[in-house]
């Protein structure tokens, strides 16, 4: 199997860009906050968090969280935001290319070094981040397929979502490995027969490894 058979199909949110979660104090400085007012931590604190608990949980849905989030960061501001895009984007400033993980940019190098196919897959890249998003990153320009459901419609993990990404590949599941942060879209990446692995946010270098592993590639 050469590299042009293969392919990485990432998720955006954790796995190429530092969560919201990380930041925070990146985010009080932009928006004008003291430092500490932001104390909600997801995946890395997940006891202090009873929203993310509840998405975790599936008692609301991951935009239903990031929607709460915005009209909390709202409140706090006095904006009047009334998209999810409006908080990523005032959050994370001009510079967006600032919060990605240097980790990606060294495996994503490793992979087209050796032909791999790349490709993104995301529930809500331009819902989260603005459709000027992707000409503020020159990297994603790497990616021959970016399937967003910003437009389609189609969130993973409806079988649907994973399906629209393969077919603009043209390669069947087995030779693809996906990487996601979260544990629904992983279930249904296997389901359709893609190889998988569980991004650890807290852990990016050793995921983002075994991704790679996975592709035959050796550690190192």
């Amino acid at each position: 199997m050469t590299g042009s058979d293969r392919a990485l199909i990432l998720d955006f949110g954790g796995v190429i860009s530092r969560t919201m979660f990380e930041t925070h104090d990146l985010t009080e400085a932009a928006l004008g906050l003291p430092p500490g007012t932001l104390t909600w931590r997801g995946p890395f604190d997940p006891d202090g968090d009873p929203l993310w608990q509840d998405m975790q949980a599936d008692r609301i849905s991951e935009r239903d969280y990031w929607r709460l989030r915005t009209a909390e960061a709202a409140l706090l501001t006095g904006r009047k935001w009334t998209e999810i895009s409006d908080f990523v984007r005032a959050a994370r400033g001009a510079d967006p290319d600032a919060v990605i993980r240097p980790e990606f940019r060294d495996a994503i190098a490793r992979a087209s070094a050796a032909g791999i196919r790349l490709a993104i897959l995301s529930n809500e890249l331009d819902l989260f981040y603005g459709a000027g998003f992707r000409d503020k990153l020159p990297v994603l320009q790497q990616f021959e397929v970016i399937v967003d459901a910003t437009y389609t419609g189609v969130l993973k993990p409806d079988p649907a979502a994973y399906h629209l990404c393969l077919d603009q590949l043209g390669l069947p599941a087995a030779s693809c490995v996906f990487v996601d942060d979260q544990a629904r879209n992983i279930a249904g990446a296997r389901a359709v027969g893609l190889q998988t692995l569980q991004f650890d946010v807290a852990q990016p270098a050793r995921s983002y490894d075994q991704a790679l592993r996975l592709l035959g590639f050796s550690k190192g």
